[in-house]
């Protein structure tokens, strides 16, 4: 190697694991943890808030106001807010991303059951299902491509803002631009860029087979 400046393979290789905080796997390692809780909490609160704007429906016009307006925060501004309640940690940047996920997947919720025939609710009824089978076993399963729909937004968008809590020294693999920034080098650019990415193709192609495995009967449909 000569004296100039490392090339993107030499970089790589250099900071991929260096034992010290900072290293691509380490940052690699916040940035899934910071975009897959959002994902996961938010789908676990918009599932039961779904439910209720369905059984309730005059909840659902403010319970989707209130989301509509947390989604039209920007990002760090409310990081800089939740400083003072969870401090430069983790729940600084998975907080806010879950109320992001809550404001599109409880509209999904809110379709995609309300996408569910009545004659098929009348069905289940007749055969002497019990609510609670006749949402688990009738209702969610058509619901499904609806409600992963959502979380295919959720999962990009999640995986794409959590590089914005660099700005406040949380931002997974968004670190690897401050420090381009700081001290301009192309290599962290190019690397954070095609791995954010990666990780938003790989979560959208997991919720795509996802779908498919789930529901059967929309491939036999298509075939047909």
């Amino acid at each position: 190697m000569g004296d100039g400046p490392p090339t993107l393979w030499e970089w790589i290789a250099r900071n991929w694991d260096t034992g010290r905080v900072g290293s691509i796997r380490d940052l690699l390692g916040d940035h899934l943890v910071m975009s897959l809780v959002p994902i996961v909490a938010g789908l676990l609160l918009a599932l039961p808030l779904g439910l209720a704007s369905v059984r309730w429906r005059w909840l659902y016009q403010p319970t989707a106001g209130v989301f509509n307006v947390i989604y039209a925060l920007p990002s760090l501004p409310v990081f800089m807010l939740l400083i003072s309640v969870t401090g430069l940690s983790q729940l600084t940047v998975i907080i806010p991303l879950t109320f992001y996920a809550m404001a599109v997947l409880i509209p999904a919720v809110v379709d995609g059951l309300g996408a569910v025939p009545e004659h098929v609710r009348q069905s289940a009824v007749a055969m002497g299902f019990t609510p609670l089978r006749r949402l688990v076993q009738v209702e969610l399963p058509i619901a499904t491509p609806v409600v992963l729909a959502g979380l295919r937004v959720v999962a990009v968008s999640s995986i794409s803002l959590v590089s914005v809590g660099a700005l406040i020294g949380q931002g997974g693999l968004g670190m690897l631009f401050t420090r381009a920034y700081q001290n301009p080098f192309l290599p962290p650019v190019i690397v954070g860029i095609a791995l954010i990415v990666l990780l938003a193709l790989v979560a959208d192609g997991l919720l795509v087979l996802a779908q498919r495995l789930l529901t059967p009967w929309v491939r036999a449909r298509r075939a047909t």
